[in-house]
């Protein structure tokens, strides 16, 4: 299946890893929960392997209410501590403690912005950044726009958010095209134009 076509070299021969490069990472998102769901697992992911997050993803959606973060704004500590104690994620309490801290500044952010979407996409002018690397040891960790960009969440009360975690959420999300250029999903998704 992997040798049928041309990817990026970060994607190994595991299926789930297959289906995630071809039909999520690099794809522009405006939906306020998924772009919460990415950021709550670039953050658990900080320090570990992608697709060690990707086998739990489906535990994570229900551990934490299918991202609603709402919901996740108003955990108290007996539903961290019971997280704690969840096998199916990964458990750290930095970590734990951080999505709550996120939630909380999500919804402001989206009091301030009218949408998360709105607020992180303002950054690109609403549109992709089209890169185009030739080989994945060209593709850097962060960039300064993404210094930017945690600069101002941290500012806004983020927690577990730094340059590199950033620039993962912004290559997941699709703020930019960071498929390299021998990659077929580098020319499948636009690089100019309004998402």
């Amino acid at each position: 299946m992997s040798g049928e076509l041309n990817r990026c070299a970060w994607v190994t021969d595991d299926p789930l890893y297959i289906t995630y490069h071809d039909t999520e990472w690099g794809v522009p998102v405006r939906d306020d929960r998924k772009l919460f769901e990415f950021l709550t697992l670039e953050t658990f992911q900080a320090g570990l392997s992608w697709l060690t997050v990707l086998r739990k993803r489906a535990h994570f959606r229900q551990a934490f209410d299918g991202f609603d973060f709402e919901k996740i704004a108003r955990y108290r500590a007996a539903r961290i501590e019971s997280l704690l104690r969840d096998s199916g994620i990964i458990r750290n309490r930095k970590k734990i403690e951080a999505t709550v801290a996120n939630a909380r500044a999500f919804l402001a952010v989206r009091e301030a912005f009218g949408s998360f979407a709105r607020y992180i996409w303002d950054f690109t002018d609403g549109r992709v950044i089209c890169n185009h690397w030739r080989t994945q040891a060209d593709v850097p960790a962060a960039t300064p726009l993404s210094v930017r960009i945690a600069r101002d969440m941290k500012a806004r009360g983020f927690q577990f958010i730094g340059p590199t975690v950033l620039y993962a959420h912004m290559q997941a999300t699709g703020m930019v095209n960071d498929h390299t250029t021998d990659c077929f999903r580098h020319h499948q998704l636009k690089c100019t134009g309004d998402y």
